[in-house]
């Protein structure tokens, strides 16, 4: 009816009504009068019309009351009963005119003492589709017995199609039909609720249970590293939603799909925090004693770093997760390290203090490892390789925005001193074979005897160093072009000064092994790692330097 003629069926509607009306009327005045009888068996007729044309609205218009299609028209309004709203063309059956029409029946039906009968209708065809769109997201019932089987990689893939899952569910399937509800059984607060309630909540309570039962896989079993950014996926999806989830569940009836919610963030909260010690400890455990080829950066370096890095930029939802919990001691943080007051307790500010607590624990480690060169010069080319690498990644990450750019610039400053130290330590004594006063007068054989020293530890330094590594480019550059700078133009003036004195010396041409272009050329060859060293041989721990101020 609601198809073919829409006039009339909204005719039909207000007969029914005027039939209640003739109905109450009857029964104020004779309750057992034989036309209150006849009326009766009209409304018994006539509701059975109205359930048939509730039930054909509901299934035949499946594809325009999908929540997608609903949740995209949530402006819709009560305005939009009248009949002038419905469009005379009887093939544009549109889902915003089959929610006006499921309106006018479920009114109609209700008002006639008939709510069991539409409800019943409403909840098995909607439920229907909910469950469908459910199990279309692949959210499935998965026991903590199952969970403890599942490998992390089929959990990880799970986790994935789960935060695809939220996002559709809180945007359209949930949002669409609460909307849909509030549209149809617009006149009965009490129906709304229970007709939402008993549709959505099965569903709604699945989904958000899979948080919990991945939170309490992680407890149990030893993760990988790389599951804690999982679960912040998780814990970001819940949080972002939860004013959605509040609005969209609002109703007493569907305070357990907030209390689940709600205890999936409390699991994951507590399954992060455990992680993150966890990835501590593991760093204070570190002890391999493996030597990086050239002082290069170490692999516990590139993976503390990369993991750090990726927490930063969770860096809004650990606020939240870590309020509360002990932070690091800051009298083990010295005050050089990190610019922050010990006043200023804000979220923000404790959690830069953990951050920087984790790097400050990682170079500690660094700095017991660089005790496994021989040679003192690659233990601070190694320390410099790996702190560089450390704060090249806080540049480039949110981890600059936490620590801020006095911790970046106390650390380039360490930088620049540990390759200085570096510097003086592999190239000192070559330098230190020519004479600091060039000017002065010099023998043959003093010369010839400055020439040998200065060829044999400019080869010795570059057969040592020539094995080194710097992987950064631009710092690579740097430590090059610092001791051309000190080395060249010495021995450029030394060459040129003296070289005359031992050529017109029999024999003494063989001392003059480099000239000042040889020397640049060697220079500008360094860091490949293509040398032969000794120097990455694993020893005992030297005690050389004292390094780390801040260890």
């Amino acid at each position: 009816m609601f198809y073919e003629n829409k006039q009339e069926a909204m005719v039909f509607i207000d007969r029914v009504k005027d039939l209640q009306k003739t109905m109450d009327l009857l029964v104020s005045e004779d309750a057992n009068s034989e036309r209150l009888v006849r009326a009766q068996r009209l409304m018994e007729i006539a509701m059975k019309r109205l359930q048939k044309e509730f039930y054909q609205i509901l299934s035949m218009n499946r594809a325009y009351l999908d929540p997608e299609s609903v949740s995209t028209r949530s402006s819709l309004t009560s305005e939009r009963s009248s009949n002038s709203d419905f469009i005379e063309d009887e093939d544009s059956h549109t889902g915003g005119d089959s929610i006006v029409e499921l309106r006018s029946i479920a009114e109609c039906m209700i008002g006639s003492g008939y709510a069991k009968e539409c409800i019943s209708i409403y909840k098995s065809i909607r439920k229907s589709i909910i469950d469908e769109g459910v199990y279309r997201l692949e959210v499935e019932k998965i026991t903590t017995a199952k969970a403890k089987r599942m490998s992390w990689e089929d959990v990880e893939l799970k986790i994935r199609s789960w935060l695809e899952a939220v996002k559709v569910s809180m945007e359209t399937l949930f949002k669409g039909e609460k909307i849909l509800c509030d549209h149809v059984f617009e006149a009965s607060d009490s129906i709304r609720e229970s007709c939402f309630s008993e549709i959505s909540r099965e569903g709604a309570i699945l989904l958000f249970t899979f948080p919990e039962i991945v939170a309490f896989k992680t407890s149990k079993k030893n993760p990988p590293k790389e599951i804690i950014f999982r679960l912040l996926d998780m814990y970001t999806s819940v949080a972002g939603n939860w004013r959605a989830i509040e609005a969209i569940f609002s109703f007493d009836s569907t305070s357990v799909v907030r209390s689940q919610a709600l205890k999936s963030l409390v699991s994951l909260s507590e399954s992060i925090r455990s992680l993150l010690l966890e990835f501590e400890s593991r760093i204070h455990k570190d002890s391999s004693k493996v030597v990086v080829h050239g002082g290069g950066v170490h692999p516990l370096t590139l993976s503390v770093v990369s993991h750090i890095s990726l927490l930063a930029d969770y860096s809004n939802v650990l606020v939240d997760i870590l309020a509360g919990s002990p932070p690091p001691d800051r009298s083990l943080i010295p005050e050089s390290y990190l610019n922050v007051s010990d006043s200023d307790d804000s979220p923000t500010s404790e959690l830069a203090i953990r951050f920087a607590w984790l790097i400050l624990v990682l170079l500690c480690k660094i700095d017991r490892k660089a005790n496994y060169y021989k040679d003192c010069s690659v233990q601070y080319l190694f320390l410099t390789n790996n702190l560089r690498h450390v704060v090249s990644r806080a540049r480039s990450s949110n981890l600059k925005r936490l620590l801020g750019d006095d911790w970046v610039k106390r650390h380039v400053a360490k930088i620049k001193q540990f390759s200085d130290s570096y510097k003086r330590l592999a190239w000192g004594p070559v330098l230190a074979t020519l004479p600091e006063n060039r000017a002065v007068e010099m023998s043959a054989d003093e010369v010839k005897e400055r020439f040998e020293k200065f060829s044999e530890g400019f080869e010795r330094a570059y057969g040592k160093q020539g094995a080194c590594v710097v992987p950064d480019v631009e710092l690579r550059e740097e430590i090059k072009l610092s001791i051309a700078r000190k080395l060249v133009p010495v021995y450029r003036e030394f060459y040129n000064t003296r070289r005359s004195v031992i050529l017109a010396g029999a024999g003494g041409v063989t001392v003059v092994r480099f000239t000042p272009e040889d020397i640049e050329n060697h220079l500008s060859n360094l860091f490949s790692g293509e040398g032969i060293s000794g120097s990455s041989s694993v020893s005992s721990p030297s005690s050389c330097r004292s390094r780390q101020s801040t260890s």
